[in-house]
């Protein structure tokens, strides 16, 4: 780590995991030779179009239409790229699902579908189940995503309210033949989870959509608790419809943990890859790796190399009163903050691969051991922010944001505490 400040060191590991599920470094690997006959490619999630963008690449000018987030689309030869909202949806988003549901089901048994499925498509791939309206579906996402709950629950009251989710966009295009290429941003990379899994089948219930609303004291308009009593579109797994369907991960959160822990080692840095499937409220998970790092810390000799703690998953925030600025990675980190207090030697990043935290268009933060006075002499206070939920603005006045801006993938939360 010679040429390298801690700092630097993490952003550095943080670039690395990004740059290991770039779909432009990942689809060579998967894609294959065009098939013969009508290929229509389609796609939703933040790195849709970045993946429609490696498909061309290879396969030269293509039909199709993806939709991804604003200020995330990529130049494409043909495939038309559609911007829409995330993460609760838009009028956009909803009026590009209907094309696209449109264009597979004019589909014949010969044709294929390449389908590329990435985190974030469960906003923008938007299509109410019939009876809901958009404003319906807009406000019942906007509660569950200020409830806490974990994205899991999250994504299942959402299949079964949509014409799209829980395997009815590979439906849509039955008897055509469907790919579908995903790029996981979900704890244990179940297909059933990222982007609400439009393209395989789902197990679970309308009636438990029903028990997770009223599990987390979340209020909804009577038609959509109507409308989940009715039953929803959701296929099971084995459905006929999903038979012409096979769904394929790309890419996904310990890939890219790998290459920071490989890049770490380059440095001379001894690497603890603590999982990539942590989960749970943020400020607590935040305090609880914070003290894995001081017992870390503790415990070290004289002489031994610098040592990182890497870790992935997806933290939740459960808002109380007024939220201020933050996001599930600046949360974590600034609780990581108040319990390292100071602690000599241990800086941490905190970052989502997306390049988005919450709903700023920032990807996380870093701490030192120097940030909680520097803090303190910019008049910031650590506990107000944390209680606020206000950790961006903490974390833009202390001047240590992460800003990549659109990476261009998803490949979940990205954290890593250096121990010198």
């Amino acid at each position: 780590m010679a040429f390298l400040t801690p700092t630097d060191l993490l952003h550095r590991l943080f670039e690395t995991a990004v740059a290991a599920a770039d779909p432009m470094q990942v689809l060579p690997r998967v894609l294959g030779p065009r098939p013969p006959g009508r290929v229509v490619v389609i796609g939703a999630g933040k790195a849709s179009a970045r993946m429609a963008e490696a498909v061309e690449s290879l396969w030269g000018p293509c039909e199709g239409l993806v939709i991804t987030r604003y200020g995330h689309a990529r130049p494409c030869q043909s495939i038309e790229i559609i911007e829409a909202s995330h993460p609760v949806p838009d009028a956009a988003g909803v009026a590009a699902t209907r094309r696209m549901l449109d264009l597979l089901r004019r589909l014949a048994p010969g044709d294929v579908v390449l389908a590329l499925i990435s985190g974030g498509g469960s906003a923008l791939l938007c299509a109410p189940a019939e009876g809901l309206t958009l404003a319906e579906k807009q406000a019942v996402t906007t509660a569950l995503l200020a409830s806490g709950a974990p994205i899991e629950q999250i994504n299942t009251v959402r299949k079964h309210l949509s014409a799209v989710k829980g395997g009815q966009l590979a439906a849509a295009a039955f008897p055509a033949r469907m790919r579908a290429l995903l790029i996981s941003d979900v704890a244990g990379d179940d297909p059933s989870f990222i982007a609400s899994g439009p393209t395989v089948g789902d197990g679970s219930t309308p009636a438990d959509a029903l028990k997770i609303l009223q599990d987390h004291g979340i209020e909804v308009p009577q038609i959509v608790l109507a409308r989940l009593r009715a039953g929803s579109g959701v296929l099971a797994p084995g459905a006929l419809a999903l038979s012409r369907c096979e769904t394929v991960i790309v890419a996904a959160p310990a890939q890219s943990l790998e290459a920071a822990a490989a890049f770490a080692r380059g440095q001379g840095v001894a690497v603890r890859l603590q999982g990539d499937a942590l989960t749970g409220e943020a400020a607590d998970l935040g305090a609880k790796l914070a003290r894995m790092a001081q017992t870390y810390a503790s415990a070290r000799r004289p002489g031994e190399p610098p040592l990182v703690l890497l870790s992935g998953g997806e933290c939740t925030v459960s808002l109380r009163g007024t939220p201020g600025l933050g996001g599930p990675n600046v949360e974590f980190l600034l609780s990581a903050l108040r319990t390292l207090d100071a602690a000599p030697g241990i800086w941490a990043l905190a970052a989502d691969t997306d390049g988005v935290d919450g709903a700023a268009e920032v990807a996380g933060a870093v701490i030192g051991p120097d940030s909680l006075a520097k803090a303190r002499a910019r008049g910031l206070d650590p506990a107000a922010a944390l209680a606020g939920h206000d950790a961006h603005r903490f974390f833009a006045v202390l001047g240590t944001q992460v800003k990549p801006g659109p990476t261009l993938t998803n490949v979940n939360d990205f954290r890593a505490f250096l121990i010198l």
